[in-house]
């Protein structure tokens, strides 16, 4: 019985070891209206995490229990741009944050 229980404690120590909460940081002018995450090397993107809401300029989306690790992540702003960054690091010490540079790089990859 105790091995079973110490198994059991050391898979419930590693799922939490690898659970984030991560903080997304609109620093562009331009609203986001969905935000996506796939795992970098599938193309499932999931539920969109805003829903209703809208991460105007300046504010920051917080989320928890997200998987840390490698993801792209897939941004859709009020014009329905759609920006991809690919391979972002996502992970509990490292903020994520979008600017004009990367909408407008994101746009200009997709209008070539």
């Amino acid at each position: 019985m105790k091995r079973v229980l110490a198994a059991a404690g050391l898979s419930l120590f590693a799922v939490h070891a690898v659970a984030a909460t991560i903080n997304i940081e609109n620093k562009s002018s331009w609203e986001i209206h969905e935000i996506y995450f796939a795992p970098s090397s599938q193309d499932d993107w999931g539920d969109d995490h805003l829903g209703k809401k809208v991460l105007k300029p300046g504010m920051t989306l917080t989320l928890t229990g997200v998987t840390a690790g490698k993801w792209d992540v897939r941004l859709v702003d009020e014009d329905e741009d759609e920006c991809i960054v690919k391979n972002q690091k996502i992970s509990a010490s490292e903020k994520f944050s979008i600017d004009d540079d990367d909408l407008l790089g994101c746009q200009a990859a997709t209008e070539e």
